[in-house]
């Protein structure tokens, strides 16, 4: 059988390949996240973004702990999976000629406004997009970062 179904996939399957991109993806992109949130994002805001303080916020945590270790596994495992089973498989229906960088950095782009509008105003109470403060645009540029970074990760490991 010949087409480019089988040589890529919609979705692919969950074998330890595909488990070990989405922890590969997800450390990678994490930790461009945390380079680019803790030591670069201070020079132009100011301070750090502090994704732990909006988990906080929106469960009522009083330990920054257990929200970074929160934060970090959404990172690592959560948005790589989100990546591969839906924004992939949706870029690839819709508009199959998208490049990957394209479909990565609107992933990116996805995650800002779930957490700036999702989590931040409508859980958390905080104006949309925190009020599209300087931050908020430290906060895309991350997320852009990690998203194009998580599918690198996937373009480098399964070719697409």
């Amino acid at each position: 059988m010949s087409g480019s179904s089988h040589k890529h996939p919609i979705c692919p399957p969950l074998v330890w390949h595909t488990l070990v991109t989405i922890l590969l993806a997800g450390i990678v992109a994490d930790v461009s996240w945390e380079i680019w949130a803790r030591y670069i994002t201070p020079f132009w805001v100011g301070g750090p973004l502090q994704p732990a303080a909006l988990v906080q916020s929106v469960f009522g945590f009083r330990s920054l702990f257990w929200a970074e270790v929160i934060h970090a596994v959404v990172g690592v495992v959560f948005y790589p999976i989100g990546y591969l089973y839906i924004a992939r498989p949706l870029a690839r229906v819709i508009i199959p000629p998208l490049p990957w960088w394209v479909v990565g950095l609107c992933y990116g782009v996805g995650l800002w406004v779930f957490a700036l509008y999702i989590m931040a105003h409508i859980f958390a109470g905080l104006p949309p997009f925190l009020g599209f403060i300087q931050l908020t645009w430290a906060s895309l540029v991350g997320h852009m970062i990690f998203g194009f970074m998580t599918a690198l990760i996937v373009r480098i490991r399964h070719g697409w």
